[in-house]
């Protein structure tokens, strides 16, 4: 980094935006020390010196005339060991620590709020890693970017990878000091450049890491919730969007997804919500146990708090800090698993700074260029060849809080554009308490031809089962819209079993419950099982139906209510017990359809 400093002063102060003079040699996106207190700002418009500068902290109190200074460098986040398991705010500094190294002796009660200017370093210089030289690797040794030089174990879950980082133009290590225990800042290799190879490095958060191909996704990212999974799978590399109203359980699910998903490593942004919603992850997490490894989920976890009484200039950067933290796990060979909540509060970051610099607004007041900024975010997610030579993957899971549930506002619609998967949030299934709420009708993946062929060598029955339920669930739609009108009873007894098998999907199959101990995680096993054998009932019952039994008998059966109970019951351990009610539902249907095959004889 550059060491020359650049000296302004600021002439306007509009909030979060700030006008400064005397900046001609600064470029776009350069980070800036703003005022006295020299708070962390970032320059984003240029004219001749007179620059435009977003400040990232609390700026209550500055004056004109104050003291500007530019580093010329952009604003980059610290990559190295001491990431996973850390709490950070949009630009990268360590809550904890900062918490920590507040004055406990003050007689105002202010720890709960970051102080305006208060720095500490993104990872802890101080601490000792041991790095594992690769095998073969010496003085002389040929490198190029993403070039593996050996392993620091982050966390008993986390194996970081020390690669080359992107920007060395050194071709040769003309030193290396090969494994030891060392500190981040301690240099391990030089190229033939004097380019110093540590630990850790920089990389500008805007900057998206550069890999070598760009693959298809065709491996779902399995979550362990079942309506995902099953009806509207997400892929490693891919992207979704939870949108809903207030209330609907977009936190929620992202939680359930976060928790037990099969990413190697979290990364969870809270972008603009409520600070109670940030702290029950923070005191949620901890304690999880991660059902892989059995140990706590922190370990491949790095969470970036940065909520709704936060400075919100910070909120419009932390999207980008947690796609450049993910991509660089990725670029190790990991697949990655976003979940950023809620890129609705981020919109309206990007709207409130846009007025405060007078730009012309489009629709609903959003700037002109916020599909662009949108597309930026999702677009940095997929499947690649790394320069590492390995595979990996960042998938993108952003709520959307359109305001009133309307899914026709901008960053709704917007949204769709730029996602393949679309777990729209049901008003009427969360006051039901139908958890998680993802109406089905609505609701859609782009990716179930994808991961197809991935499904097909693990069950053939998915790609059947899935289309069949979605079928009768949405016969089930059209059916109720009668109902309401003429009644249940006016039905004939066919269309009434679809509607008692229909509530057996959505109770039995598609309602989760996050609190259970088994319900909380269902293995893609068990819930094929679970459809398989609802909709093995379904068929038979229509079979006895039409040979004229009474759909009374027909839904009394003991086995339906076994049926809607295996989810809560049978843990994902006891498969072979599931499938004892196989043979308990082919005896009680197999007595009803000889009795009817022998009265039609």
């Amino acid at each position: 980094m550059s060491e020359q400093m650049i000296e302004g002063k600021i002439t306007r102060i509009s909030g979060p935006i700030v006008y400064a003079q005397g900046l001609d040699g600064c470029g776009l996106y350069d980070v800036v020390d703003v005022g006295e207190k020299r708070l962390i700002g970032e320059i984003i418009r240029q004219d001749k010196g007179n620059a435009t500068i977003q400040v990232y902290e609390e700026d209550t109190g500055m004056h004109l005339g104050e003291k500007v200074v530019c580093t010329q460098r952009p604003l980059s986040l610290r990559l190295g060991p001491g990431l996973v398991g850390n709490i950070y705010d949009g630009i990268q500094r360590p809550l904890k620590s900062l918490f920590s190294g507040q004055d406990k002796e003050s007689e105002i009660d202010d720890s709960a709020f970051l102080i305006p200017g208060q720095r500490t370093e993104p990872l802890d210089s101080s601490k000792v890693w041991h790095f594992d030289a690769a095998e073969g690797i010496s003085e002389g040794c040929k490198i190029y970017p993403g070039f593996v030089l050996g392993t620091v174990q982050e966390t008993p879950s986390i194996l970081q990878k020390i690669m080359v980082p992107p920007d060395i133009r050194g071709k040769k290590l003309v030193k290396f000091t090969g494994s030891g225990d060392y500190t981040i800042d301690d240099v391990i290799g030089l190229t033939e450049f004097d380019e110093e190879i540590r630990l850790a490095h920089y990389w500008a958060v805007r900057k998206p890491r550069p890999y070598k191909t760009k693959l298809g996704v065709s491996e779902p990212l399995i979550t362990g919730q079942r309506v995902i999974d099953v009806f509207f799978p997400l892929s490693k590399g891919g992207t979704a969007a939870i949108p809903g109203g207030f209330g609907t359980g977009k936190t929620m699910t992202q939680h359930a997804v976060a928790k037990w998903c099969d990413a190697d490593l979290i990364v969870y942004i809270g972008c603009g919500e409520r600070g109670n919603e940030m702290t029950e992850v923070l005191t949620e997490f901890p304690e999880l146990i991660d059902p892989r490894t059995g140990r706590s989920i922190m370990e491949r976890t790095i969470l970036i708090a940065n909520t709704s009484n936060m400075p919100v200039a910070a909120r419009e950067v932390s999207l980008y800090s947690g796609i450049t933290l993910a991509e660089y796990y990725r670029d190790m060979g990991m697949d990655v698993a976003i979940m950023a909540d809620s890129t609705s509060r981020w919109a309206e970051a990007l709207r409130e700074l846009s007025g405060r610099m007078e730009e012309m607004p489009a629709e609903e007041g959003f700037p002109a260029y916020l599909p662009t900024r949108l597309a930026s975010f999702y677009e940095r997610a997929g499947r690649v060849d790394t320069l590492c030579g390995q595979q990996g993957s960042v998938s993108v899971i952003g709520a959307v809080s359109p305001p009133g549930g309307d899914f026709s506002e901008p960053v709704t619609q917007h949204t769709k554009r730029f996602i393949r998967c679309f777990w729209a949030l049901d008003r009427e299934l969360a006051n039901a308490r139908h958890y998680p709420a993802i109406g089905w009708i609505d609701s859609y993946s782009e990716y179930a031809d994808e991961v197809r062929d991935w499904w097909e060598l693990r069950n053939p029955l998915w790609w059947q089962l899935r289309l069949q339920a979605l079928e009768l669930l949405k016969s089930e739609q059209k059916l109720e819209q009668i109902v309401r009108l003429i009644g249940p009873d006016a039905l004939p007894p066919q269309q009434r079993l679809v509607l008692k098998v229909a509530e057996m999907i959505k109770n039995g199959f598609l309602q989760q419950n996050a609190f259970d101990d088994i319900d909380k995680y269902c293995s893609i096993e068990k819930q094929i099982l679970i459809l398989d054998l609802i909709m093995e009932y379904y068929r038979r019952a229509d079979a006895v139906v039409k040979r004229g039994a009474l759909l009374m008998r027909v839904t009394s059966l003991p086995v339906c209510d076994e049926l809607v109970r295996i989810k809560m019951q049978y843990p994902n351990d006891q498969i072979e017990k599931i499938e004892e009610i196989r043979n308990r539902l082919d005896q009680q249907l197999g007595e009803l359809e000889r009795s009817y095959s022998s009265r039609r004889g």
